[in-house]
């Protein structure tokens, strides 16, 4: 691989490093994928004459102690950018949260707005419709050309299947969605008063706005943590129709919402007053 200084390095180049040393594309930089990374960087840096398994060593130490934030002991891609992008190109800093997005409504919420076409898919214009509302949101200023290379930069780096559009997984992985929530929870192997307490902990989890009912993308998370219990990863299209076949079931009142007596009555729970 050409060696480039790391100040110099744009989207696209970073987006070449990245896919370079991700040798089996997991998502992740990680084992001896790692140490060749760093073994890239000292050779990048011009320290290529006085480079030693040891130097390799302590340098992967140094900087995995500052950007492994994880501490998982690899590489994700927005540690990495954080590690080698100089700032004005480190476009990963927009989805950059000061909590992580644990909550799938928050998450379909921004799904929703940005499917515009309900196709399913976020296309690629639609992903730089996103893109772009986020530098507004961060009061900067992009011109087109630099929209369009982080727009298929990002294509590249998180469209798995190379349809030209993202599905639900892969802006889940852009936006670092959290661990399903219902994975903590076993209504089926517990107690009746033990499955009553976790419902009153899962209802409340999903009813962001304390209305007493789900409704619009509070149905959406709940639907798409429900289905990923056995099915790890659902497409837009399946989430639509798992939707409609939960509204059908569970909303009796057929106003479009399920109110937590309904949800109760579907799961065979007798909630709190």
């Amino acid at each position: 691989m050409d060696s480039a200084p790391l100040q110099d390095l744009d989207a696209a180049g970073f987006l070449r490093l990245w896919q370079h040393f991700d040798a089996d594309d997991n998502g992740y930089i990680e084992g001896k994928e790692l140490d060749n990374f760093f073994h890239h960087l000292l050779k990048t840096l011009g320290s290529e004459s006085t480079i030693t398994e040891e130097r390799v060593r302590k340098v992967k130490e140094q900087f995995m102690s500052a950007y492994d934030v994880t501490a998982d002991g690899r590489l994700q891609i927005q540690e990495l950018a954080n590690m080698i992008l100089p700032e004005d190109e480190n476009f990963l800093l927009l989805f950059r949260r000061e909590t992580p997005l644990d909550n799938s409504v928050e998450f379909m919420r921004i799904w929703r707005q940005y499917d515009a076409d309900c196709s399913g898919f976020i296309s690629a214009g639609e992903l730089r419709n996103f893109l772009q509302d986020l530098f507004r949101q961060h009061q900067k200023t992009i011109s087109k050309a630099k929209l369009q290379e982080y727009t298929d930069t990002m294509m590249n780096l998180f469209d798995k299947n190379k349809d030209g559009r993202l599905d639900l997984n892969d802006l889940a992985r852009i936006l670092d969605l959290q661990e399903n929530f219902l994975f903590q929870f076993k209504l089926d192997a517990c107690s009746a008063e033990e499955r009553k307490r976790d419902f009153e902990k899962i209802f409340a989890h999903y009813d962001v706005s304390k209305t007493g009912a789900l409704e619009g993308p509070e149905v959406d998370g709940f639907v798409k943590d429900m289905m990923e219990l056995v099915k790890p990863s659902i497409s837009g299209p399946d989430l639509d129709k798992f939707r409609q076949i939960l509204l059908r079931h569970c909303d009796v009142n057929k106003d479009g919402k399920i109110q937590k007596s309904e949800l109760a009555l579907c799961l065979g729970i007798k909630p709190s007053p």
